[in-house]
């Protein structure tokens, strides 16, 4: 069994959106993540799928690889060990997203992670998340436990899932960031065995805090020791090396399943 874990949505770039101010935010924040346990992170600024027909597609990306190679620098300075990559939160804020360009991608894999604006998912969803796996993509919904329509039915959450997406939950939510709704549903996601990973989604600054240490600990509360590993060690450490994730069972408290994973990953 992995005992590190492995994080691949988080906003540690300084100065490029919501996330860390500075380089020293960063810094401080890539220390969080270590000391909890972390030793793989794909960093992902957020991105608007409509800037790759825009004309300032290119400029953008020369503006924040400058500050993506200097965090980089800084990092691997301070955290040899730590394998720390980019790739991008990919805002779907248009109908026919070109993701072709391979820096869209989460460090040099075929995995890209995905949102749409305010948390509000257009009726077309699932066609287009099929189009991007036929393109050759794999996408990961980003939280998908604080969307408005995913509710404890989780009817679009497992449409999603049959047209070939996959599922990223945050720790947060576990934890009761995003409130007593998010943290319902993540939890019925667990129970129906939808979610393919954990992960923190910190916006590196020091006054935020950092949750993976308060979700994984609730996570385990709820007897889902096993499933922590599997969905925040095993499945991210499988995307950093371009594999597709173990299926997680459906979560049931102190029954056989449980018990046989914690076998499993042994």
């Amino acid at each position: 069994m992995t005992r590190s874990y492995g994080d691949f949505h988080s906003h540690l770039v300084p100065g490029v959106d919501d996330g860390s101010r500075s380089l020293e935010d960063a810094l401080h924040s890539v220390d969080r993540m270590v000391s909890a346990g972390v030793t793989r992170v794909i960093t992902t600024p957020h991105f608007r799928s409509s800037l790759t027909s825009h004309g300032e597609f290119e400029g953008y990306m020369a503006f924040l690889d400058r500050r993506w190679k200097r965090v980089r620098r800084a990092v691997a300075a301070a955290y040899p060990h730590l394998d720390f990559r980019r790739g991008f939160e990919v805002r779907l804020d248009t109908p026919a997203p070109d993701l072709s360009d391979p820096r869209l991608h989460l460090g040099d894999t075929p995995f890209v992670l995905v949102e749409w604006s305010m948390f509000t998912a257009p009726p077309g969803a699932p066609e287009l998340l099929a189009r991007l796996g036929t393109a050759g993509h794999i996408p990961i919904v980003a939280h998908p436990e604080r969307y408005g329509g995913i509710d404890e039915d989780l009817g679009a959450a497992r449409a999603w899932k049959e047209a070939g997406a996959l599922l990223q939950g945050n720790y947060g939510s576990l934890a009761g960031q995003n409130g007593p709704r998010a943290r319902k549903v993540i939890f019925r996601m667990l129970e129906e065995g939808l979610l393919d990973y954990l992960c923190s989604d910190f916006h590196g600054r020091p006054e935020y805090t950092f949750y993976l240490p308060d979700g994984a600990t609730e996570l385990t509360r709820q007897g889902g020791g096993g499933h922590l590993d599997l969905l925040g060690k095993v499945n991210p450490r499988r995307l950093f090396e371009g594999k597709r994730p173990h299926r997680v069972p459906p979560l049931q408290l102190d029954d056989p399943a449980t018990r046989m994973l914690h076998g499993f990953l042994s």
